[in-house]
């Protein structure tokens, strides 16, 4: 390899750590901000839990998983693994009954639509082009029950820690299925409900359940993309300045050969005139 192209590649590769490190540092601040909102949304769920229980082996005959993904790339495993998740959901979770899928972001809609087009209902994208808000999570939660469901999963990214995140599963339940569970003495056994408003109460809090569990999902995943791209672009700097490094060694020993090559040269034409 000649000195210009490794001086061009040397280039080139610095280029890229100077684009990487820039990336980084604005996953950070990204990080921070989402993780605020998101240390803050945490307890909007805790009332259901202790209310309706934990059910993740809820079966239906009618079940809808909802991955919930990113629009852009550069941000590590994570979409791959959700889409593990879903799809390992669906095998697992009631496989007898008809599955859906309502996709949220670009990147597992490319990811499914190869082997589960058939069970694609919905998809939504760019949700993080403007700062998420409730009201457009309830947009998104009003797509979802169009179709039905008996159960839905959704599947996320759970935001641990900066350099850790945990695929996780919501299950919530319809309407419907919801009256079945406190006619059953489900969860809602110790609260007594009572009256002819009765059923438009469990709607509500179907459907508000649904929201705020999307709302959550969406959040925790959002913090999740930017502290595992934020990762990612750390581990690319540092692969870019490895290889920097290990080029500029290349580049001083090509050099070195031609400098050696061109005095051989020199020295042995001054011999030839001498003799």
């Amino acid at each position: 390899m000649s000195t210009l192209a490794v001086k061009q590649r040397m280039r080139s590769v610095g280029n890229i750590q100077k684009i990487t490190s820039a990336m980084k540092m604005v996953a950070a601040s990204k990080m921070r901000s989402a993780q605020q909102a998101t240390e803050k949304c945490r307890g909007m769920q805790e009332p259901f839990l202790k209310m309706l229980g934990d059910m993740p082996m809820a079966a239906g005959e009618k079940n809808v998983t909802v991955p919930v993904t990113t629009d852009k790339g550069l941000c590590g495993g994570i979409n791959t693994m959700i889409c593990k998740y879903s799809r390992a959901t669906m095998k697992i979770a009631s496989p007898e009954a008809e599955q859906q899928l309502v996709i949220l972001g670009e990147k597992g809609k490319a990811q499914l639509q190869r082997d589960q087009a058939d069970k694609i209902v919905a998809t939504v994208g760019d949700t993080q082009k403007v700062r998420l808000t409730f009201p457009q999570t309830c947009s998104i939660a009003e797509e979802i029950l169009k179709t039905e469901y008996d159960v839905a999963r959704i599947v996320y990214n759970r935001f641990v820690s900066a350099i850790a995140q945990k695929p996780t599963i919501a299950t919530v339940l319809s309407p419907d299925s919801l009256e079945k569970e406190a006619e059953a003495g489900g969860g809602l056994d110790k609260y007594e409900i009572e009256g002819p408003g009765r059923a438009e109460l469990l709607q509500n809090l179907a459907e508000f359940n649904l929201a705020t569990s999307l709302y959550t999902a969406m959040l925790e995943n959002n913090c999740s993309e930017q502290s595992s791209r934020m990762s990612a672009m750390e581990n690319s700097t540092k692969n870019a300045g490895e290889m920097l490094g290990k080029l500029t060694l290349t580049y001083n020993r090509t050099r070195q050969a031609s400098i050696t090559t061109e005095l051989i040269e020199i020295i042995s034409g001054a011999t030839a005139l001498e003799d």
